[in-house]
Parts: structure tokens; sequence; C-alpha cells
């Protein structure tokens, strides 16, 4: 599967990961079909996508997206409670509970339903993408990557591409520029055995450990390094919550 072949793509999994996800690519000209387990998770997902404060309508009233751009998002958009509706989409964006064995079995269930030729790729925070593959055919792992978004997603521009030894040139380039087209800033990942996390969350899990320990050695309080990151690094949000607005993230839509 191509770049250029990429017409239409299925989301599994709502919630505010899998809505921002679909917004994204659906304002990026795909067709998008989200899949979720009810009717009431689906409800909550269009509540989000539609209605929340990063959602289509507003980023409209905030001038973030032109009014017909929306609409067109909006007519782009399905929703099924039925896996076997994914049949004929031509990548996968998986954005399930992060269980390692709840994706494993998502991944293999679609192997037989989705066509031979579509783009699997997972939005794990970080497990490894051989593992979530490893029980999909041979043909479909050399058609597998990682596409790690921030939350949330319609505000924040990063996307990890992680590709396996096995994932093919093709398909790096297939996903790397989806997600371009859907407006992200793409960083390329070696998919790495024994680790959890790429780039985005491994380093600030090294930057919070060491900012406990300069909690707990009495070297600087929490607010203090957390007023030292916000104001020396622009962070939007630090470590503790501390100091500035609550939350921080996604301020980049204030």
């Amino acid at each position: 599967m191509k770049l250029n072949q990429v017409k239409k793509i299925g989301m599994l999994g709502g919630g505010v990961m899998g809505s921002g996800i679909a917004q994204v690519m659906a304002v990026g000209g795909y067709e998008v079909i989200i899949r979720d387990i009810s009717d009431e998770a689906i409800a909550a997902t269009r509540e989000s996508l539609f209605e929340s404060r990063w959602g289509i309508k507003n980023a409209v009233q905030i001038g973030k997206l032109k009014f017909d751009d929306a609409n067109a998002a909006i007519a782009r958009i399905s929703f099924t409670t039925d896996v076997n509706d994914f049949a004929d989409v031509d990548m996968v964006i998986e954005a399930i509970p992060e269980n390692l064995e709840l994706k494993q079995a998502a991944f293999k269930e679609l192997d037989g339903i989705v066509k031979p030729d579509a783009i699997f790729t997972s939005n794990t925070s970080g497990y490894v993408i051989a593992e979530l593959a490893q029980d999909v055919s041979d043909s479909r792992k050399a058609l597998f990557a990682g596409m790690h978004y921030a939350s949330p997603v319609p505000a924040m521009k990063m996307c990890e591409v992680i590709y396996t030894p096995e994932t093919t040139q093709d398909t790096i380039d297939a996903v790397a520029g989806v997600g371009e087209r859907a407006g992200k800033a793409i960083s390329m990942v070696k998919d790495m055995p024994e680790t959890y996390g790429f780039i985005l969350n491994r380093v600030f899990g090294a930057a919070r450990r060491e900012a406990q320990k300069l909690v707990e050695d009495g070297v600087a309080t929490e607010e203090d390094i957390d007023k030292a990151m916000i104001t020396g690094r622009k962070w939007p949000a630090a470590f503790f919550g501390k100091y500035g607005p609550s939350g921080g993230i996604g301020r980049q839509w204030d």
C-alpha cells in the first residue's frame, strides 16, 4: 500500500484519543470510519469529536477551521459497532485501551477481516510494535507500524512513526505521509525490543524521574521545578501541576 492509495481509514476505538485522531484525518481529507464497542461508546465519541473543547465545532468558533472545511470533514466521518465494516479500509489506526493482550487480540481479529494490502498502525504509548504484530500474518507484519500521537490530538502536532525490521519502506512512507497530510510533525523511531515508550514518553519519563529526585533530595519544591520548566523551557505543563493553569496541556489553543 503506497501513500497515494490510502483513501479510507478505520479508526479502532473512539474516546478522546480516537476521536481526536479521526478528526485530524477527516480534516486532512481522508474518509474515516470509527468502530467502538457499543452505541453508548459511540455517543461519547461523537460528543468528544463534535462538541468538546478540542472538537470540530469549537475549532470553527476560534478560527482554527473554516466552516465549509468543518462540514466537509464531518461528512467524511462515520461510525459503527461492527468490526466487519473495516473490510475495505486502506489503513487501520488502533486507539483502544493500553493493554498488550487486548491490542494483540484486536489486531489478530482484524487481520482476518481487513483486506490483505491494508496498513495496520497502533497509537500505543509505548508497547513494542513487533509484539503488537506477533499474531498477524507474515505478510501483514510488513504493513505494520506505530503511529503515536500526543493528546489533545487536534492541538498537538507531534506524531511518532515507529517501524520494525519487517516494516517495508512503502509502509513507512505511507504512514508518515498520512500523518503529514493530517497536519502532524513526524518523528521517525526504530522499534526496540524490551522497552516501553518511544521518544516523547521516554525523554519525559527520564526528566520526570530526575524532577522527583530533586524533590526527594530537598533541592527544590515541586512548584519551583514546574515554574522553572514552564518559564525556562516553555513547557505548557511540567511534572507536578503545581504552577500555572491547571493541567496546562494544550495551551497552544488558548
